[in-house]
C-alpha cells in the first residue's frame, strides 16, 4: 500500500512537469504568434524568452501556473542539455572541408582575436571600477573572472536567428565557425584567469589548473566526438533508409551528450569534456566523411524545433528578475554589458579588417556575438571555487547581463544581419499569403 502510494506520487509530479513543459511550448508558441500580430518584428528566439519570463517563477509561477520555483526548472535541465547538444552538433555543419578552405583561416583569427580583446576590455573596465568603489565591493579576482567570462558567446540565440531568417552570406558563413570558436577560447581564457583570481586570494599559482586541465578538456572533447562521429557514420551504412539513419543520428547525439558529462581524476589532473565541443566535433566529422550529411542535417533541423523552442522558453523562466534589487549589481552589470559590446565590436572589426574580410563583415559582425547565456552561465559555476561570496556577486552580475543579452541580443543579430543584406525581405504574395492565414 505504501509503495503503490509513493508510486502515485511521484507519477503525479513527473505528470504535472511534463504538463508544465507542454504549457511553456505553448507559450512560447503562442507569444511568437501574438508579437507578430501585434506588428512587433521579434526574433522567435526572444518572443519564446518572454515568454519563459511570463510561466516563470515571477510572473505566472506564483499562481502555480508554468513553472513555481527554481527546482521544477531545475527537473527540466536535461532538456536543457539536450537541446544545446543538437544545436552544437547542428553548428558543426559549418565546419565543411569546403567552407574551411575558403573562410578558416579568418574564422580562427577573428574568433580568438575577439574573444581576446572582450576580456582585456572588461578586465580594465571593471578593474579600475574596482580601484574606485574599493576591493570590498569589487574585488579584483572577481573583475577578472568576470572579464574571462565576457570572451563566450551564446551558440543557441545566433543559430536560431540565423535558422529562422535563412540568413546568407559572407557575415554569417564567419558568424557560425565563429561562434563555435568562441567555445574554445572561452575555457583557456577562463581556466587561465580564474587560476589567477584564486593566485590572487591563496596565493599560489596551480599550473596543472591554468594549463594543463583546460587543455586536456579540448582535446578530450575533440578525440571524443571525432570517434563517435566516425562509428556513427559506420553504423549508418548499415541501413538504406534516411529516416532510421536519422533516428541513429539522434540516439548518437543523446549518448554523446551523456559521456560528454563524465569527469576522471588522476591526482590533481582532470580529464573533462566539454558537450559543446564534443557535439560540434562529431558533427563536424559527420558532414565531411558522410554522403547523405545533408539530407540527414536537413531532417534533424526539422525534428528539433520544438525542442529548440522549449529550450529558450526554460531559459527564460530561469532569468532571475530579482538581480533588480540591488543598484550595485545594475551599476557594474551594466558597465560589463557595454564594456563587452565594445570588446565583441571592435575585437571582430579590427581582426576582420586584417583578414582583408569584406565591408559588411567589419561593420556587422561584431554586433552578431553580443548574445550570451549557457557557456557564461556554466562558466559562473565554476566560479564559485572563488568563495561563496565572491561566485554570488559574479553570479548576480552575469544573471543581470544574460538578462538583457538574451531579451536584446536576437534582435540586434537579426538587424544587422538584415543591414548586411543577408536576410532577404518576404516577397509581397508571402505577405499577402501570410495575412490570409492569420484570418483564417
Amino acid at each position: 500500500m505504501l509503495e503503490s502510494k509513493l508510486e502515485r506520487g511521484q507519477n503525479f509530479l513527473t505528470m504535472n512537469l511534463l504538463l508544465k513543459t507542454a504549457f511553456a511550448l505553448f507559450a512560447g508558441l503562442m507569444m511568437t504568434r501574438a508579437f507578430k500580430l501585434s506588428g512587433f518584428k521579434f526574433p522567435d528566439v526572444t518572443s519564446f524568452l518572454i515568454a519563459g519570463v511570463l510561466v516563470g517563477p515571477y510572473v505566472l509561477g506564483r499562481f502555480n501556473i508554468g513553472f513555481s520555483n527554481s527546482t521544477e526548472l531545475a527537473e527540466v535541465n536535461i532538456l536543457s542539455s539536450v537541446a544545446l547538444g543538437f544545436i552544437a552538433f547542428d553548428i558543426g555543419s559549418e565546419f565543411r572541408s569546403t567552407s574551411l578552405k575558403q573562410m578558416g583561416k579568418a574564422a580562427l583569427v577573428i574568433g580568438i582575436f575577439q574573444a581576446v580583446m572582450a576580456t582585456l576590455i572588461v578586465d580594465v573596465a571593471l578593474i579600475a571600477l574596482s580601484m574606485k568603489l574599493g576591493g570590498d565591493l569589487l574585488p579584483i579576482p572577481a573583475a577578472i573572472t568576470l572579464g574571462a567570462i565576457a570572451s563566450a558567446t551564446a551558440p543557441a540565440a545566433t543559430l536560431m536567428v540565423v535558422r529562422q531568417f535563412k540568413a546568407k552570406g559572407p557575415v554569417t558563413d564567419l558568424l557560425l565557425p565563429i561562434v563555435a570558436l568562441d567555445d574554445a577560447a572561452g575555457l583557456i581564457i577562463f581556466a587561465v584567469s580564474i587560476g589567477v583570481a584564486q593566485a590572487m586570494i591563496g596565493g599560489a599559482i596551480n599550473f596543472i589548473s591554468i594549463i594543463i586541465n583546460p587543455l586536456i578538456e579540448i582535446v578530450s572533447s575533440f578525440i571524443l566526438g571525432a570517434a563517435m562521429g566516425f562509428v556513427m557514420t559506420w553504423l549508418e551504412k548499415l541501413f538504406l533508409s534516411n529516416s532510421n539513419r536519422l533516428s541513429m543520428t539522434i540516439a548518437f547525439i543523446l549518448m554523446t551528450i551523456a559521456l560528454s558529462s563524465r569527469e576522471f581524476y588522476f591526482g590533481q589532473v582532470r580529464i573533462a569534456f566539454s558537450s559543446l565541443l564534443v557535439c560540434m566535433t562529431l558533427g563536424t566529422v559527420f558532414c565531411n566523411i558522410c554522403d547523405y550529411s545533408e539530407d540527414i542535417f536537413h531532417r534533424a533541423e526539422k525534428w528539433s524545433v520544438p525542442l529548440y523552442a522549449v529550450f529558450f522558453v526554460i531559459s527564460g523562466a530561469r532569468l532571475e528578475l530579482s538581480v533588480f534589487k540591488s543598484s550595485f549589481v545594475v551599476v557594474i552589470g551594466v558597465v560589463y554589458i557595454l564594456t563587452r559590446c565594445v570588446g565583441k565590436y571592435f575585437g571582430a572589426s579590427f581582426s576582420s579588417s586584417l583578414m582583408n574580410c569584406s565591408h559588411n563583415v567589419k561593420k556587422y559582425l561584431g554586433i552578431t556575438l553580443f548574445p550570451q547565456a549557457g557557456v557564461a552561465l556554466g562558466m559562473v559555476v565554476s566560479a564559485q571555487s572563488l568563495g561563496s561570496e565572491m561566485g554570488g556577486l559574479i553570479r548576480n552580475i552575469i544573471l543581470f547581463s544574460v538578462l538583457i543579452y538574451e531579451l536584446v541580443g536576437p534582435m540586434m543579430t537579426r538587424n544587422a544581419l538584415m543591414k548586411a543584406g543577408e536576410i532577404e525581405p518576404k516577397k509581397p504574395e508571402e505577405v499577402h499569403r501570410a495575412r490570409f492565414l492569420s484570418k483564417v
